[in-house]
């Protein structure tokens, strides 16, 4: 049985049972049951989702202690391309870039650079795979992920590219030990985050064998140690990496905006996410190109763990200052060696009932029975995120039909309605004959 890692926690002691989780989770992984949200682990895609939904902020995405540096002689930080939005205008990149390196880090890499390396890298692969088009972005670690456990035939139509984080900090630690002459074990490389699903991609990835990566500081986790830093920085020894086009990555288009070609879909937001691979997976979308897919809205600015307001960052951005490709160092091949997949992920079927198909088969007939029983509805109130996993979670032994409010309403009708009858069908009283008290009317 596969072994499930998730960045994204539930803290029980902050947790009011509200249900509002359950209605956003994009592939039904929260119940909630005996006043608690529970997490299914094999349905899970940390997605972030329920971080954002959550008003008593009991879900949290679980990121690596600060003090996981000091397990190596050198640091490399790679900070996000949303990082840089986080921040009021009068900060330029290299000013934060800089405050970065004084926080500890010997070696800076953009991962903006790595954007631009996986442009550069995806555009030649799109002109000699034209015939399989349309492709899929695989940038977003939690859009793999729905496609693994809701799309299973789309995961081909992944860009089978690395992502900007991987080729970054695969170049990074190799840029850093030539140039210092150390040995890669000495080097800890660690990615700034936007969001829990990257975290989980480094601790659990899919298509590669072993992350690049050795740990995850979140962005609201930096953010005010780079606050304390910025007015007392010296920014001679630092140089930008990357261009706009790859910082751009970081709202949702960006990447779309810098391939060759201009029928793409760039959507955000995974309910909006699933309705596109459906009408793609219904046969609806075969014209198109590409698709960017961003499970956040917004893209990564609007990842759970940013600090800013999503939309003022999109604003930032929109007026940050343009950086010519000419005045960044070029791409060479070196930095573009094996960034393809070294697997495509594999699909996960979350629907099984029973490994014995027997089994199984008997479990959904008797699944479909009681969804019958159901008013179909999809409220939420039973802690099911609608009536058909709870049917599903009935015939799992995790619920009983009763949990749903309107087959319980209609069963203490029908049990009223029986009690009357049988106090209609007591025996009268003949006078004079002597009641127990048990049986006396309280009238």
């Amino acid at each position: 049985m596969e072994k499930y890692y998730h960045s994204v926690i539930l803290d029980k002691e902050l947790c009011m049972g509200c249900t509002n989780c359950i209605k956003k989770c994009p592939t039904e992984a929260i119940r909630v049951q005996q006043g608690k949200a529970k997490i299914l682990n094999e349905k899970c895609i940390d997605c972030g989702e329920c971080i954002r939904t959550c008003p008593y902020k009991a879900k949290i995405a679980q990121t690596d202690s600060w003090s996981l540096m000091e397990n190596y002689k050198y640091k490399i930080a790679l900070p996000a391309p949303s990082l840089y939005m986080q921040f009021d205008l009068k900060y330029t990149r290299v000013q934060i870039l800089a405050a970065i390196k004084k926080l500890g880090f010997d070696y800076i890499y953009e991962v903006a650079r790595g954007a631009d390396i996986v442009t550069k890298a995806s555009n030649l692969y799109i002109e000699k795979h034209k015939e399989d088009m349309p492709f899929i972005s695989s940038a977003c670690p939690a859009v793999v992920r729905l496609l693994r456990v809701r799309f299973p035939e789309l995961l081909t139509r992944l860009m089978p590219m690395e992502s900007p984080m991987e080729v970054s900090a695969a170049n990074a630690r190799r840029e850093f030990c030539k140039m210092h002459n150390v040995s890669p074990e000495e080097v800890g490389v660690f990615f700034i985050s936007p969001c829990a699903a990257k975290i989980t991609s480094v601790k659990a990835p899919l298509v590669i064998s072993k992350s690049n990566v050795d740990g995850v500081f979140g962005i609201k986790t930096v953010y005010p140690k780079l606050l304390r830093v910025l007015s007392k920085i010296d920014t001679s020894e630092v140089k930008l990496q990357a261009t706009n086009g790859g910082v751009g990555w970081a709202v949702s288009g960006g990447e779309a905006v810098a391939l060759n070609t201009e029928n793409i879909i760039s959507v955000d937001g995974i309910q909006n996410v699933v309705h596109v691979f459906e009408e793609l997976e219904d046969g609806k979308l075969d014209d198109v190109d590409f698709i960017e897919a961003s499970a956040c809205t917004g893209g990564c600015l609007g990842g759970p763990l940013t600090v800013e307001n999503l939309y003022v960052a999109k604003n930032r951005f929109r007026r940050y200052e343009e950086i010519r490709k000419e005045d960044i160092k070029p791409i060479d091949e070196s930095e573009m060696t094996n960034i393809q997949f070294d697997k495509y992920p594999e699909y996960v079927d979350i629907t099984t009932l029973d490994s014995d198909i027997t089994v199984a088969m008997r479990k959904l007939r008797e699944m479909n029975e009681i969804y019958k029983q159901l008013p179909a509805l999809d409220c939420g109130a039973c802690g099911s995120p609608s009536c058909r996993a709870l049917a599903e979670d009935i015939v799992r032994g995790k619920a009983n039909i009763e949990s749903c409010i309107f087959v319980l309403r209609s069963r203490v009708r029908e049990l009223a309605k029986e009690m009357m009858e049988l106090e209609g069908l007591m025996p009268p009283v003949m006078e004079g004959h002597i009641v127990p008290e048990e049986l006396k009317d309280d009238n």
